[in-house]
Parts: C-alpha cells; sequence; structure tokens
C-alpha cells in the first residue's frame, strides 16, 4: 500500500523536474551555446524554436502541478500548499513571457525577414530589443521561482511513507 500512496508525491517531483529542468537547460545552456556558435540569425531562429516547445512544457507541467498539488492537499498533504503560490507564478511567466511577447517578437522576425534584413538590423530592431528584454525577465522570474519549488518541495511525505512501509516489509520478514 505504502508505494501506491507515495505515487502521486513522486510524479510531481518528475513533473518539476522536467519542467525546471528543461527551463535552466534551454535558457541557460543551449541557447548562449547556439549564439556563440551560430550566425546570429540562425541562432534567433533556433532558439525560437526551443523556447517555443520549453513554453508548451512548461503549460503542460504547470497546469499538471497545480492540479497534483491540489489533489494531495486535499489528501492531507499540507506541504503542497505553499508551493502552489510558486507554480502559478511559474505558469504566468510562462504564459505571459511565450504566449503574450513571443508571438509578436516572431511577428517583427518574420516581417524582417521579408524585408530582406535580419530583425536586428530591421526597423523592428528597438522594439524587438525591449520585448526580448521583458521576455528575459519573465524568463529569469520563471527560473528564480522553479529554483524556489525544487528547494521547498516537501520531503516528509516521501520519507515517512518510505519508513512506513519498510516497516512493514520488515515486520512480515520477522513475523
Amino acid at each position: 500500500m505504502a508505494p501506491m500512496s507515495l505515487m502521486p508525491h513522486r510524479f510531481f517531483r518528475l513533473l518539476t523536474m522536467v519542467w525546471v529542468g528543461s527551463l535552466l537547460t534551454i535558457g541557460y545552456a543551449a541557447a548562449p551555446v547556439l549564439f556563440t556558435t551560430l550566425d546570429r540569425s540562425a541562432a534567433g531562429e533556433v532558439a525560437a524554436h526551443l523556447f517555443r516547445i520549453q513554453g508548451l512544457i512548461g503549460v503542460v507541467c504547470g497546469i499538471l502541478l497545480l492540479g497534483l498539488a491540489n489533489l494531495l492537499v486535499r489528501r492531507g498533504s499540507d506541504g503542497y500548499r505553499r508551493v502552489r503560490w510558486l507554480i502559478a507564478g511559474m505558469l504566468v511567466c510562462v504564459l505571459v513571457g511565450y504566449f503574450a511577447l513571443q508571438p509578436f517578437m516572431n511577428a517583427m522576425r518574420v516581417a524582417a525577414l521579408e524585408a530582406g534584413s535580419d530583425v536586428g538590423h530591421s526597423v523592428y530592431a528597438a522594439r524587438f530589443g525591449m520585448l526580448h528584454g521583458v521576455s528575459s525577465v519573465f524568463y529569469l522570474i520563471e527560473s528564480v521561482l522553479g529554483l524556489a519549488l525544487v528547494w521547498l518541495l516537501p520531503t516528509r511525505v516521501g520519507v515517512a511513507a518510505e519508513q512506513e512501509g519498510a516497516g512493514r516489509v520488515a515486520g512480515k520478514v520477522a513475523g
């Protein structure tokens, strides 16, 4: 019975790992490498695709984590009560960054390419730079909230349940 009770907690940790891990990997490892190895236009295009995928991962994981946290709180795991606010904050950052700002940035990138220039050398450069800066701030906030989420993940729930399960096994072996 103990492994079954641990399943929602483990699934919560897995989703957290996927979201925060991909957020940090794409934003702070993959994107910088793209801009140091490819020309600026190609790097921007690939990075935009990666950030779009990251946005979808964030929305899916965020919705699932909020639902799972609510379920766990209803089942008496109060440690998940406080992390729901972190998840909600991360989800707001995803929605603003990827689904409000990114479409405008992509439209500027496409318009510049159709005019025969990259966005950095187009009439859209200043506006694109401003939106990119705002988007970067939301990404940074989402990253910090993600690190806080990982740091504050409830731990006693899993340890107590595992010890209880181990005690049952030891009792069966001894008895």
